[in-house]
């Protein structure tokens, strides 16, 4: 058996070289990176939040660090996509393995739409980004209610025939609830977790240092919530899961598949160490070996818990 045999995994029934995936809105569209290394290094590519209409995201300051984190509140800053469709996703499909194109928006019209337009298009898999600004529900994000998320899940399932994988907000009572919802719908996978709600603030100006006043805390901070909830989900469901929240290391990623995991999304590490997916996948080598793994799902989701 092959090297790439024995890394390759698949994720609601889309195969991807190795299973390391480089996560939304860290990565961009590769280009940036290009000049360290090929894009196919990853096993895949997450891209950049994309709406039906192009955003100019949240007024800076828009990143703050944090204890072993970083606070982002970006506010999905993009093309629209329509200029994803049409501008970027030909390159793109030209160098990376599998390209996952992530659906934000803030009704649920807007996200049919657009996956609907994506449903024509080249890209192998839709990730559902459900922790946005629902609108119609008072501001409320779609992914901390089981209607809501039953409701959204079903509608892009109608819209698209392309592999659904719905992205889990880590900001609810109980995430495995949320997850049987997306499940129940037609979801072909879940990602989990997306960013936890934190803020900070400036002592001498007494304000908040985002300029939201909230955002997302990512880094190796979220790691412990992000391995917990991947392992609950795992028991809760039958779908494919994708794990991520602080990964940086090749050991922070075999947590995530013992937990239950077959892939793992790789984000705010690339901001202190680009050259991370370099090595990565050569690391993961040596442990197959010193294990004797003929494959590296003979280790998903077998954590023992006492």
């Amino acid at each position: 058996m092959s090297l790439h045999t024995k890394m390759s995994v698949s994720v609601g029934g889309v195969t991807f070289p190795n299973p390391f995936i480089a996560a939304s809105g860290t990565f961009g569209y590769g280009d940036d990176y290009e000049p360290l290394y090929p894009v196919n290094i990853w096993g895949g590519i997450s891209c950049k939040g994309t709406t039906l209409n192009k955003r100019q995201g949240n007024l800076p300051p828009r990143i703050a660090e944090t204890p072993s984190g970083m606070l982002n509140s970006v506010g999905l800053q993009n093309c629209g996509i329509d200029d994803f469709i049409e501008k970027l996703l030909p390159s793109l499909k030209s160098r990376a393995n599998v390209v996952i194109a992530n659906l934000a928006g803030e009704k649920i019209e807007d996200y049919v739409e657009s996956a609907a337009k994506l449903d024509k298009s080249a890209v192998d898999m839709v990730e559902l980004n459900i922790s946005c600004p629902n609108v119609k529900q008072g501001g409320l994000s779609f992914g901390v209610s089981t209607q809501a998320t039953a409701a959204i899940t079903k509608a892009v399932r109608a819209a698209t025939s392309k592999p659904l994988m719905v992205k889990l907000s880590p900001n609810v009572t109980d995430i495995t609830e949320i997850a049987k919802a997306a499940q129940s719908e037609g979801a072909n996978a879940l990602s989990l977790i997306n960013t936890l709600l934190g803020m900070r603030i400036d002592i001498k100006t007494r304000r908040p240092i985002l300029r939201n006043n909230v955002g997302g805390l990512s880094g190796p901070a979220v790691l412990p919530v992000a391995v917990r909830m991947v392992w609950q989900v795992a028991r809760a469901v039958d779908i494919d899961i994708v794990g991520m929240g602080g990964i940086s290391c090749l050991n922070d990623a075999l947590e995530f598949l013992i937990a239950g995991a077959k892939a793992v999304q790789i984000g705010t590490a690339l901001f202190t160490d680009p050259h991370l997916p370099t090595k990565i996948p050569s690391e993961l080598e040596q442990y197959m070996k010193e294990n004797k793994l003929n494959s590296i799902t003979q280790i998903t989701g077998t954590v023992e818990p006492w």
